[in-house]
């Protein structure tokens, strides 16, 4: 048959004499955009894959082959971009139905085009991706002759292009992984990978050998691309051993801080995890993974390890962590980089966050980072993959002051919201409007019932909406009802008090409750008032203190004490709501102190003894908090708490778990520290610590970490200790028994009396 002939640099060329022409040449011509070498329509070239070619390195013996290579690299440099995704979906959809009448061969080559087009191979694997995506273009000549072979095609090599084309869907998705995919991912599942790579370079290499060339017209000198994927399939690539111990070897270390920097730095070298696009691009492409319904054990060791990495990578360059997309912090002191405890950072950036909110399966994120999450049309909680039965977020207050505390503490400026969230409610109607005006002036007069009714309606109204909350605000009603406080009609009180709870939750209504002087009034209903009245005002407390001014107002007008009984003799809501207003009140450092001196740590114990109360997780984590103060880590040593904590580690909750194990991070910790470690070790904590370091929260298990490191530390002293002991009784005793032993060789000895007269 005729050679098919092809142009290059104004002439046209055999294959064959293309076939002599030196790679070098190819390859320097390929790259340059006057290149008008083509044979038909095929594909583009990567560039980040053009220098790849491993067998223009293989030695004389495969200068040919390199040759042919490259002569098809060059031949695909000019070629037109391939299609758009969209646009690819529509012709596959149209060459199913051509594909019924053997027309296959253009699908082959809309396939080559779509894999061609995928690029960007920065990750451990990056040889083979490009070695298998190169020799994948090689086809374009072998399809563009096959689409003028005769029709019908014969059925042994029209059964071959099928599964030529079923073998290039699998090569086109093990491509996408290697462009797309999770560098960490690549490297844990290594074995899985290379396995894929020879599957598909087999399926590949037996699809071809199937295919008759010499019934499609195809040249000889197009065998020499079987012979490519023939010789890949006999050779055996191996992965990089040395990256994945590395890897193991920062998953297995106990903490950050444990880890070699080289080690972390070849990682993050070799992962290409260099810059902070790099590091978001990799968490959100995890989080992706999550949420395709992946393995959940596999993406938590991948989250822990780029953790790991990042904080080394912004450590080394702590100004590269001020510049993260979802942090605006800057080190005052551009030494040190302290790293972000996991708490604080959102599990999709692994950030620091400076706007946290809530979704609905509890899971705190940043605002920025979920927001564009769910609009991406994800309906499930990165986290924990639940599927999200709304979309509402909900700012968490508590963290964010948390964060705030933690900034302060280390030096760092805290981060800012870059704008402000809040869902405004609309304007009240007229008619609501006049109504609320109505109530207020009767809420003014002097008549006992019609201040009662107009309380327990705005109550209601209050109750009932954003828009009521707003418009009661606007129309002036806090002042009239902060007024009332300290009336002595009960209902009247009740219903006041719960006005202004409801009326709390409005955001701009914090700021006129405290404005209006209402905090010592709401301190005398909490003391004085019915236990209705005492409830709803900590609730009131609770909600004011979520803004952090407010906790050192709330702290100074005596409501700690107050709130400190509610919780001691208050009913079952009026604990609860004295316990999350004491928690959210201590976490301001000047209120710790406070809530110790008005009895709280005994108080917080007994609850933990009395199960049935309910109260065993609250009680916790107002104890965890008080630990980290001086003045409550002293009052809860003091309580002989050691036994109680333990007895929560043996028997509670996840979350009881955790908090009680802080506690003790706490209190063996500075001068009672060996009194209180051994007291533990006679309760039995180690093998509990075990077991929680094992199988408990993320928060759990560091601190059980770092109890057992600091109980290993105490049991080795004192073994030496003892050791010591030991040595210097029996070298007392050998002392004793060498002087013992000349005694009684003097007593042998004759003496002067003995001695005869000369």
């Amino acid at each position: 048959m005729a050679e098919r002939s092809y142009t290059w640099r104004g002439r046209s060329l055999s294959l064959s004499r293309l076939l002599q022409i030196p790679f070098p040449t190819l390859r320097h011509h390929a790259r340059s955009p006057a290149t008008v070498l083509r044979a038909g329509r095929g594909p583009g070239l990567s560039p980040s894959c053009a220098a790849m070619d491993e067998e223009a390195k293989a030695g004389p013996k495969s200068d040919t082959n390199a040759n042919a290579a490259a002569a098809v690299e060059a031949a695909a440099a000019a070629a037109p971009l391939p299609p758009s995704s969209s646009e690819a979906a529509e012709r596959e959809a149209k060459a199913e139905g051509a594909e019924e009448e053997g027309e296959v061969v253009e699908r082959l080559v809309e396939l080559v085009g779509e894999i061609a087009a995928i690029s960007d191979f920065r990750n451990s694997y990056r040889r083979q991706f490009c070695n298998l995506s190169r020799r994948i273009r090689l086809l374009v000549p072998m399809l563009e002759e096959a689409k003028e072979a005769p029709t019908p095609l014969p059925a042994a090599s029209e059964a071959a292009l099928r599964r030529l084309r079923d073998a290039l869907h699998g090569a086109g998705e093990l491509l996408r992984l290697g462009s797309s995919g999770s560098k960490i991912f690549l490297v844990l599942e290594r074995e899985k990978i290379m396995k894929s790579f020879q599957d598909i370079t087999a399926r590949l290499e037996q699809a071809l050998a199937g295919i008759s060339f010499d019934e499609l017209n195809i040249s000889d000198e197009v065998e020499l691309v079987h012979a490519q994927f023939k010789r890949a399939k006999e050779r055996s690539d191996s992965s990089d051993d040395d990256l994945f111990n590395d890897l193991m070897s920062v998953y297995n270390s106990s903490s950050s801080a444990n880890v070699d920097p080289d080690i972390l730095r070849r990682l993050s070298e070799k992962l290409q995890l260099v810059t902070i696009h790099d590091l978001n691009q990799e968490s959100l492409t995890l989080h992706e993974m999550a949420s395709g319904g992946d393995p959940g054990a596999i993406v938590e060791k991948m989250s822990m390890l780029l953790k790991r990495i990042k904080d080394f990578v912004q450590t080394q360059d702590p100004e590269m962590g001020a510049q993260a997309s979802t942090t605006d912090i800057s080190p005052k002191d551009n030494s040190t980089c302290p790293v972000i405890p996991d708490d604080f950072r959102c599990p999709i950036s692994l950030d620091l966050m400076k706007d946290p909110v809530i979704v609905a399966t509890g899971q705190t994120y940043e605002r920025g980072c979920i927001e564009r999450w769910l609009e991406a049309g994800h309906h499930t909680c990165p986290k924990t993959q639940q599927k999200l039965p709304n979309k509402s977020l909900t700012p968490n207050y508590v963290l964010r002051s948390l964060i705030t505390q933690w900034c302060e503490a280390n030096g760092i400026e805290p981060p800012k919201r870059s704008a402000q969230h809040s869902n405004a409610p609309v304007s009240c109607t007229a008619a609501e409007h006049n109504n609320v005006v109505e109530l207020l002036q009767k809420l003014s007069s002097q008549n006992l019932e019609d201040q009662r009714s107009a309380a327990g309606m705005l109550r209601q109204l209050a109750k009932r909406s954003a828009e009521n909350r707003a418009c009661i605000g606007d129309a002036g009603a806090i002042p009239i009802l902060v007024s009332l406080l300290s009336t002595t009609d009960v209902s009247t009180q009740e219903h006041v008090v719960t006005a202004l709870l409801n009326l709390s939750i409005y955001e701009e209504n914090k700021a006129r409750i405290i404005t209006s002087g209402a905090v010592p009034g709401i301190v005398h209903v909490l003391k004085r008032g019915s236990m209705e009245a005492r409830e709803n005002s900590a609730a009131t407390l609770f909600s004011l203190s979520i803004v952090d001014e407010n906790k050192v107002t709330i702290g100074a007008s005596g409501a700690i004490p107050a709130l400190v009984q509610l919780l001691s003799n208050g009913s079952q809501r009026g604990k609860k709501d004295a316990a999350t207003a004491l928690f959210n009140l201590c976490i301001y450092q000047g209120n710790k102190g406070k809530a110790v001196r008005a009895g709280l740590v005994p108080i917080l114990l007994e609850l933990l003894t009395e199960t049935e109360s309910g109260m065993v997780d609250e009680a916790l984590a107002i104890l965890a908090i008080l630990s980290g103060h001086p003045e409550g880590k002293a009052a809860i040593g003091a309580a002989s708490a050691i036994p109680v904590l333990v007895g929560v580690i043996r028997n509670g909750s996840a979350r009881s778990k955790e908090n009680a194990a802080a506690v003790m991070v706490h209190l063996c910790n500075g001068e009672q520290q060996q009194q209180h470690l051994a007291e533990a070790q006679e309760q039995g904590i180690v093998a509990l610590l075990e077991e929680l370091a094992e199988s408990g929260t993320d928060r759990g298990k560091r601190k059980a970490i770092q109890l057992l490191e600091r109980m290993n530390r105490f049991l080795k002293q004192q073994s030496q200790a003892q050791a010591q002991a030991e040595a210097m009784a029996q070298a007392q005793a050998q002392a004793l028994v060498q002087a013992q032993g000349q005694a009684d060789m003097r007593s042998l000895l004759p003496t002067s009396s003995h001695i005869p007269d000369r």
